[in-house]
């Protein structure tokens, strides 16, 4: 570990920064902990306190599942529903069409199915709907009987329909984690660990996260009242549901810090069993041997269950998770499988209408890339905004456009951030400006609706304040780096160290990333669509090992690769991954970024 090597500006214009470490403190951690260097070093640089490295490092359901009951008026609605569920109350919930939500959808499902009521799951139409609720679901379900809703991974800003649904008789509740505006909405409750007024410390979770707590905690209430033993049936088994958990927690991006640590390692260690017959079916359908990880959460199974919605088939991923039939998991997997093939072709033309948009009009040079086309498919922007993101180094938005509620088109903006600009923000402060009908979301990932005659008064908008947060320096012009390496001290024990230690990976705590210094390409070619495929080795030409750089032909990075062969030294930024093949571990690294030796 070394902090010698100086890149000031690589091939994508970012400095390479070694975060401050204090060896002393290392050294007492490695002691204290008996942990080996590499791991200590990370969590000193990750600023990981001494009286959290033990729940870091070894979460235990025991000592570190999180209480429900701290968050916010979690105690009043388990108390509230546990009465609405003994005088025969109809339930309903209406959840988002991503992961998080069908996630949070089958749990639902299967809590209640487990107390013997069968509730309707309405998941919206990414691109009639659009995200969050709408008064004519409320009505639908109004329609159907059902008297409570449960709302997931939506509703904090639904106020407007929120409103309509309490004119007509519903009782919403709310459990939600997305950012609170000034005022919340018209629920009988909002679960929300970032409600202003919430003290939990639980602003981690995902939706999914806070939808098991409502699960955990009705759960002990429906035990305090005598539920199961009236019923004479078990009490919910939970602990089986970890897996959706996991699932939805990773595939929202949410920091991978606190609770959401155990959540997800006990999630995957649950998906290991394979019992979830949606699972089970979509690991077979996504050529899944092993047991899944946060990895394949992301890049199999995550983009198969998004697929439906974006396709016109919202509600696919949550009757997949919450089946219980293994044939229609089967067909329902397949299915998906097909939506997401599709998904990847359509994709694939907006990015190269995108990329024309771009260099034509000098895009690239603005604060934030903001690009929009009437035949585009709604369900892609998102995709193709983080590619837009990716490439080019700079926040991103894409703009699709539907027909509304009224039937009127209206433009579906999403939109891609960089670290220190929270995309949400920048919505909802466009909203209040009356720039778009809604807009809200994470910092890193969000979405908008705007009328098409304001796209242009929002671009201006979007550019100025993009301008001020920049403060007109580049916003990607630093690159995190947690340490030097070299091709022949690279064993896969060492990646399956920080795996085991130090993951789960993901938001607030990043998969550890190295430079390998002065190597030499010896192989170079493309593979897929525009995937870089390298053979390295040390300058001396010695040890070797395989390299990828995923989406970078055509881009500067894939350009400087591709032309090195047999040339000059480069130093290269990335991450080491353990590659599975007949059933022999190798070392790869996955290639971010490179500049000049």
């Amino acid at each position: 570990m070394s902090s010698v090597l100086k890149v000031d500006r690589s091939v994508l214009g970012a400095r390479w920064v070694f975060p401050p470490v204090d060896n002393m403190i290392i050294q007492r951690m490695m002691s204290d902990f008996s942990v080996p260097e590499i791991v200590a070093r990370l969590l000193v640089a990750r600023k990981v306190a001494p009286e959290q490295i033990d729940s870091f490092l070894y979460p235990r359901m025991g000592r570190d599942f999180p209480d429900p009951f701290t968050l916010k008026d979690m105690r009043g609605f388990a108390e509230w529903i546990a009465d609405q569920i003994l005088v025969g109350k109809k339930i309903g919930a209406f959840c988002d069409f991503d992961v998080d939500g069908s996630t949070s959808a089958a749990i639902f499902k299967k809590f209640f199915r487990h107390l013997g009521i069968d509730i309707p799951l309405y998941i919206p139409d990414r691109m009639t709907e659009g995200y969050g609720p709408n008064a004519r679901a409320m009505h639908k379900l109004k329609a159907e009987g059902v008297d409570i809703i449960l709302m997931s991974d939506c509703g904090t800003t639904a106020f407007d329909v929120l409103t309509e649904a309490r004119n007509i008789g519903l009782d919403v509740c709310v459990f939600d984690h997305h950012e609170q505006g000034e005022n919340l909405p018209d629920a009988v409750w909002i679960i929300n660990p970032k409600r202003k007024d919430d003290t939990s410390g639980y602003g981690m979770l995902a939706a999914v996260g806070v939808t098991f707590l409502a699960c955990v905690a009705m759960n002990a209430v429906l035990r305090e009242r005598g539920y199961y033993k009236n019923k004479n049936i078990s009490e919910a088994p939970l602990k089986n549901w970890l897996d959706l958990v996991g699932l939805g927690t990773v595939c929202d991006m949410v920091p991978l810090t606190g609770p959401n640590r155990l959540l997800v390692r006990a999630g995957f260690q649950q998906m290991a069993q394979k019992k979830n017959v949606g699972l089970k079916a979509l690991c077979d359908v996504g050529g899944l041997k092993k047991d899944p990880t946060p990895d394949d959460a992301g890049f199999v199974l995550g983009p198969r269950i998004n697929a439906g919605s974006r396709v016109h088939q919202a509600d696919l991923g949550a009757r997949l998770l919450s089946s219980e039939d293994p044939e229609e998991a089967q067909n329902l997997a397949w299915l998906l499988n097909d939506c997401n093939a599709k998904r990847r072709t359509i994709q694939a033309d907006m990015m190269r209408e995108a990329d024309h948009m771009i260099e034509q009009g000098g895009l690239a040079d603005r604060p934030l890339i903001m690009v929009a086309d009437e035949s585009w498919h709604v369900g892609l922007n998102g995709l193709v905004a983080g590619q837009i993101k990716e490439k080019y180094g700079k926040p991103a938005c894409c703009i699709a456009f539907a027909p509304g509620i009224s039937g009127e088109m209206e433009g579906r903006g999403s939109g891609r951030s960089v670290p220190g600009f929270n995309m949400a923000a920048l919505f909802m402060a466009a909203k209040e400006a009356g720039l778009v009908i809604k807009g809200g979301g994470h910092a890193m990932a969000a979405g908008f609706t705007v009328r098409p005659d304001q796209i242009p008064a929002l671009d201006q908008f979007f550019q100025a304040e993009a301008a001020k947060i920049a403060g007109g320096a580049d916003l990607v012009s630093e690159e995190q780096v947690d340490g030097v390496a070299s091709i022949r001290g690279i064993k896969p024990d060492f990646i399956k160290l920080l795996q085991d230690n130090v993951g789960p990976f993901g938001q607030e705590n990043p998969e550890p990333r190295f430079v390998l210094p002065s190597i030499r390409i010896t192989m170079a070619d493309i593979v897929g669509d525009n995937h870089v495929r390298l053979q390295i080795t040390d300058a001396d030409g010695g040890a070797r090992m395989k390299a990828v750089a995923f989406r970078s032909v055509g881009t500067p990075l894939g350009d400087i690769l591709l032309s090195s062969k047999g040339g000059r030294l480069l130093h290269l930024l990335g991450q080491f991954k353990i590659n599975h093949w007949n059933g022999i571990d190798s070392v790869e690294f996955l290639v971010d970024d490179v500049c000049e030796s």
